[in-house]
């Protein structure tokens, strides 16, 4: 997982980090591939649910993937398991200048409910989304 996440972007969280994220309690772990015959993993999607929240803690596609449809299929069964287990609402914070990101999770049907300003190393402000996971 740590190996895909750097594949997928320049900061990434390494073995360590990816391990407390995916041995944490109510974790949802996602790894998908681009088609049938892919023979690597193009995308992996990690997230986390208490009582009737989830946060989505990342959610990334390979550069050679990407534009295909993985981000929303991963997002689609992180959705179905989420909900599958009580939680009525994800949310997610992303760069607001990551438009690939931004329309997916409006796609979706994800709403920006705030802004985080400054909120990643860089300095860029991060944009919350809500998505109603009952329907």
């Amino acid at each position: 997982m740590a190996s895909l996440h750097a594949h997928c972007f320049e900061k990434a969280w390494d073995a360590e980090a990816m391990a407390i994220f995916i041995r944490g309690p109510g974790t949802v772990c996602l790894i998908g591939f681009a088609d049938d015959d892919a023979k690597m993993p193009g995308g992996l999607l990690i997230a986390r649910h208490a009582a009737d929240e989830a946060e989505l803690l990342t959610i990334g596609v390979v550069p050679g993937c990407r534009r295909a449809g993985l981000g929303r299929a991963l997002l689609n069964h992180a959705r179905a398991a989420l909900s599958s287990r009580g939680a009525m609402q994800l949310f997610l914070e992303v760069d607001e200048k990551n438009a690939a990101a931004l329309g997916l999770y409006r796609a979706a049907g994800a709403e920006q409910v705030g802004c985080r300003e400054r909120y990643y190393e860089s300095g860029a402000d991060a944009a919350i989304f809500s998505l109603d996971l009952r329907s």
